[in-house]
């Protein structure tokens, strides 16, 4: 197997080859996929053989979900749920300022270790905060909504 000539999408914003390739890739992959159900392609190798590869369906909607992004042109970074954060990291993930997570952690709005001087965030402590808020933030949209259907404003 050949080396990617460049490097992934860890620091960079995909080219319009690669736009191109994600929007054939993720219209192929979506046509395929059947909701609950695993996923299955037919992948034509060097050589004329055909071989069959079956993803499971979180496998398939994760995949169609990177596909979605570069196909919009956007960049993304993977970060397993298991690593450990900088505070500088788990800020721009929340997109927020350091200071302002630094005293989220104070706070104790999420839990962070110390290591030495440095505080450190776990991935999925940081996921399960932000999805607190986001749902948090969707209750309040609705609340608004409501109250403005309410009111006739709407």
């Amino acid at each position: 197997m050949a080396a990617p000539s460049k490097e992934a999408f860890f620091d960079r914003l995909p080219d319009e080859v690669e736009i191109k390739n994600a929007e054939q890739l993720r219209t192929i992959v979506a046509s395929q996929m059947k909701e609950g159900a695993p996923t299955t392609l037919s992948l034509a190798l060097e050589g004329g053989d055909v071989q069959t590869v079956t993803l499971a369906p979180a496998l398939a909607a994760s995949l169609l979900e990177v596909l979605r992004l570069v196909s919009s042109g956007r960049g993304f970074r993977m970060i397993p749920v298991g690593s450990e954060l900088t505070t500088q990291q788990a800020a721009d993930l929340l997109n927020v300022s350091r200071p302002f997570l630094v005293k989220l952690l104070e706070e104790g709005d999420i839990p962070f270790a110390k290591t030495g001087r440095h505080r450190r965030v776990r991935a999925e402590d940081l996921f399960a905060y932000k999805e607190k808020r986001d749902a948090a933030r969707s209750d309040a949209l609705s609340d608004l909504a409501r109250m403005d259907a309410e009111d006739g404003m709407v």
